[in-house]
This record gives C-alpha cells, sequence and structure tokens, in this order.
C-alpha cells in the first residue's frame, strides 16, 4: 500500500510503460526504490532527497527519468528556483555540454506547469567582484588553506585555478537560491554519479563535512541515490566519505 501511496504522490496520474510489458522488474523496482530505500535512516527529509535525485540523475544523464521525476521533485517541496539553481550548478562539474538538455527539459516542463519564465535572478556578483566573492566562498567552504589558491600553480595553468575561483564559485557558489551547504550536496551527488572524479569526490565530501553535511548524513544521502546509480558508484562514494571523514 505505501509503495502505491507513495508512487500517486510523485505522479498523480502517473504509469510506466513498464508497468504493462515488465510487471516482474517494476515490481522489484518498487518494493526496492520507493519502500525499502525511502524507509532507510531518518536524516534525509522528502525535500533533500528529491534534490539529491535530481542532481544524481544529472550526473549520470539521465534524462528520460530527470523528466519523469522533476514533477516529483516539485511535488515534494522543491522550488523552481531550487531546481534550476541545481541545472545551472551542474555546468561547473559536468559542463556545459551535458547540461543544456537538462535545461531544456526543465524550461519545457516549467513552461507546462505555467511557471512563468524567465525566474527571479539569483546572481549577487559583478565582472568585477566575482574572483574576490569567488575566492572567499571557497574559503568560506574549504578554509583557509583557499586563501590566494587563485594565484598559485605553474604559470601555464594557474588560470585554471584562477577560474576555478571566479567562474566555479564567483559565478555559481555566491549565487542566491541554494546556500553552501545544499551547494556542496548537490556537487557531491553529481559527482558520485559521474565517477571517475574520486579525488574531487573526496574533497567534496570534506567540503560538505565543512558545512554541516555529517559522514552520517553522507552515507544516507548516498544510500538513497544508489538505486540510481548502481552499486559500484555508490560504494566508491562511500569510500570517498570514509577518506574524507580521516582527512
Amino acid at each position: 500500500m505505501f509503495i502505491k501511496e507513495y508512487r500517486t504522490k510523485m505522479y498523480e496520474h502517473f504509469e510506466s510503460e513498464f508497468d504493462k510489458t515488465d510487471p516482474e522488474y517494476m515490481e522489484i523496482i518498487n518494493h526496492f526504490a520507493y519502500d525499502e530505500v525511502i524507509h532507510h535512516g531518518t536524516l534525509v527529509d522528502d525535500k533533500t532527497r528529491f534534490l539529491c535525485i535530481l542532481s544524481t540523475l544529472m550526473g549520470c544523464q539521465a534524462m528520460d527519468l530527470y523528466e519523469k521525476m522533476l514533477p516529483a521533485a516539485i511535488n515534494f517541496g522543491l522550488t523552481p528556483i531550487e531546481i534550476k539553481e541545481i541545472v545551472y550548478q551542474g555546468t561547473d562539474y559536468l559542463g556545459m555540454a551535458r547540461i543544456y538538455p537538462f535545461l531544456k527539459i526543465t524550461n519545457r516542463l516549467f513552461e507546462e506547469c505555467k511557471i512563468v519564465l524567465p525566474l527571479e535572478g539569483q546572481s549577487t556578483t559583478t565582472p568585477e567582484n566575482r574572483l574576490e566573492k569567488g575566492a572567499q566562498a571557497q574559503i568560506d567552504i574549504f578554509g583557509q588553506g583557499m586563501k590566494d589558491f587563485y594565484k598559485t600553480g605553474p604559470e601555464e595553468k594557474v588560470h585554471i585555478n584562477r577560474w576555478l575561483a571566479a567562474n566555479c564559485f564567483g559565478d555559481y557558489y555566491t549565487r542566491t537560491g541554494l546556500d553552501y551547504a545544499q551547494r556542496e550536496l548537490i556537487t557531491f551527488c553529481m559527482l558520485s554519479a559521474q565517477g571517475g572524479c574520486e579525488p574531487q569526490l573526496t574533497s567534496h565530501a570534506k567540503a560538505n563535512m565543512n558545512m554541516g553535511n555529517t559522514r552520517e548524513f553522507l552515507i544516507e544521502v548516498v544510500s538513497q541515490c544508489l538505486p540510481y546509480i548502481g552499486y559500484p558508484r555508490s560504494l566508491n562514494a562511500l569510500t570517498c566519505i570514509e577518506n574524507a571523514a580521516k582527512g
């Protein structure tokens, strides 16, 4: 009964084509993803769960399921601005080439829901202060060890560190709509789903902890996202959490 009620809350009139063509498979999926996993733990509320799910689906390029989950995320409390900020920040960690399809899907579904576009702007920086504000955001999140980091490195590569401060943190992390803890959380989810980014994932697991997202909380986040990315990447993410907790 819970599975039916939960799916109805997610999608008022949703029926999967697989319910008819693959009923045994969907019985397994529904029991695991929408009952067993949902009932595991108490640290991740419904809204946060969908914040993580949308970020995870972007990270593994699951456009079909993202399109299905977006209305559910709205039903569980995510606002249009919060959703757009997830998509925008994904540009830094997935690249604009992989974000454009999600932006198009989001805009189309917003228009179908009569959400007026463009949304209210969330930028807080200017071209003149984005580097300064971004560098401060790095310090706020990662600690004083990031002071003047954008100035360091070999001459032929120092511009990347400068872009990291000005673009990644100055253009995106300083935006309103999501706070630092939420931004680090969606970054963690995108990197864990993307795979092959374990050094960065460990770093951002530590940044999450700095922002109050505890080791135990991150383990629950991985647990909630596991049905969407599978066991190998989830186990890698758990290893990164443990390495970050020791650092």
